[in-house]
């Protein structure tokens, strides 16, 4: 095994090295998450309380990949990614404390804290790839990308689970600390093979640059963010609280179901590219024109879900199946925008349209959110499905003006 990791280019070795940086991140990250829902609710926290924890970690997502993309274009994606490991273990850190110290604004400090480490690490992750495969490579680019974004998506679902097993071994103080030390090791391997000047831009941008002028990059972003939008309204709140109520599960039972429904996701993303007909020989590599059609391929299952919870047809099926084959589309288009952001950023400075990218993919996240709570307590989860549907036609509409083959796409 180690005379194969000798044996490997300079870039593949690169690329490991993001990826087992990413992978360690994200199942910190996915436990953290479970940890914390399951932990303040044996305290007795309200739910809208657990809710709040969430809601700095949100909106510093928005603010972290508007400025990261500065900053790795600025400083190099090396450092960007080992600030993203050092303020996770940070955050850690701030949560391994005894509980009667958990206040909600203390914990709200931590979890914001863990969402600018989280959304560093993915720009940086993300953006690197760009530098690491060689130009003219659209198709093993979006090998690449496919492969790191499903298995992170995959590999967060494995952290739902190892969340509740180490709450439930370890504690919640026990939890924090082994994680925390496991990510200073992973830092430590970073910060020693990490490429030291990797994504930092010859041109040093303006801080003025963080908006795109890229028209390709401002209309996938738009996308990205009704994408992302049409998840979490009826998946981040609507539907747990509805699998608990009207189908009676136990909490258990909720999350295991949508852990696995995460890593199902993850695994469908990471062979989007067989999937879309690029993972042939001389496969065609996607453009704009692949992303309209797969939004559009989603809007038409979500208003069939939308329709049976609607008229109740036998509910338990409709969204347990539908929400199956939703996951299964939304990984192909998300995979594909996540290929696409990177094909399109410009070479210099790659991280600055990775980096404006996310923030609207964070937007549609915080906005969903929001949403989830509130149209779900006021009108229910078809509602919440209606207004998915509203921002997937959105999102295909906007597709129409993504660039195909031969356009040109970064314009800086």
């Amino acid at each position: 095994m180690i005379a194969k990791l000798q044996g490997l280019d300079r870039q593949m070795k690169q690329y490991l090295l993001i990826t087992f940086n990413y992978w360690n991140f994200t199942l910190t990250d996915g436990a953290l998450r479970m940890l914390v829902v399951l932990h303040f609710h044996q305290l007795g926290y309200s739910p809208l309380e657990i809710a709040s924890l969430f809601l700095f970690y949100e909106i510093f997502g928005v603010i972290t990949n508007l400025v990261g993309g500065y900053l790795g274009a600025r400083l190099g994606l090396n450092r960007t990614m080992n600030l993203g490991l050092a303020l996770q273990v940070l955050a850690l850190g701030m949560l391994a404390v005894p509980s009667q110290m958990l206040s909600v604004p203390y914990v709200m400090l931590a979890q914001a804290m863990s969402g600018i480490a989280k959304d560093l690490n993915k720009m940086s992750a993300k953006s690197s790839i760009k530098m690491l495969v060689p130009a003219g490579q659209a198709g093993a680019l979006y090998k690449w990308v496919a492969i790191l974004t499903g298995s992170k998506n995959a590999l967060k679902g494995v952290g739902f689970f190892l969340g509740g097993l180490l709450l439930m071994v370890l504690g919640f103080q026990g939890a924090m600390i082994v994680m925390a030390s496991v990510l200073v090791l992973v830092l430590a391997l970073s910060l020693a093979w990490l490429g030291k000047d990797l994504g930092k831009a010859k041109n040093k941008p303006k801080f003025s640059e963080i908006f795109s002028k890229s028209p390709s990059i401002n209309i996938l972003s738009a996308a990205r963010l009704f994408l992302f939008g049409a998840r979490d309204v009826w998946f981040v709140i609507a539907l747990p609280i509805y699998l608990g109520t009207v189908f009676g599960w136990n909490h258990s039972a909720v999350g295991g179901f949508l852990a696995l429904w995460v890593i199902g996701y993850g695994l469908v993303q990471g062979i989007a590219p067989k999937i879309t007909g690029s993972g042939k020989a001389g496969g065609k590599v996607p453009d704009g024109g692949s992303a309209l059609v797969w939004a559009a391929i989603l809007t038409v299952i979500t208003v069939l879900v939308a329709l049976g919870v609607q008229w109740d047809w036998h509910p338990q099926f409709t969204i347990v199946v539908g929400l199956m084959v939703f996951g299964a589309a939304f990984a192909v288009n998300s995979s594909l925008h996540s290929f696409l952001i990177v094909h399109y950023a410009g070479e210099d400075g790659v991280s600055l349209d990775v980096g404006f990218y996310y923030m609207a993919n964070a937007m549609g996240r915080l906005v969903g959110t929001v949403l989830s709570g509130l149209v779900f307590q006021l009108a229910g989860l078809a509602a919440c499905l209606w207004i998915s549907v509203l921002f997937l036609a959105l999102t295909t509409l906007i597709s129409l003006w993504l660039p195909r083959h031969g356009a040109a796409v970064a314009q800086h």
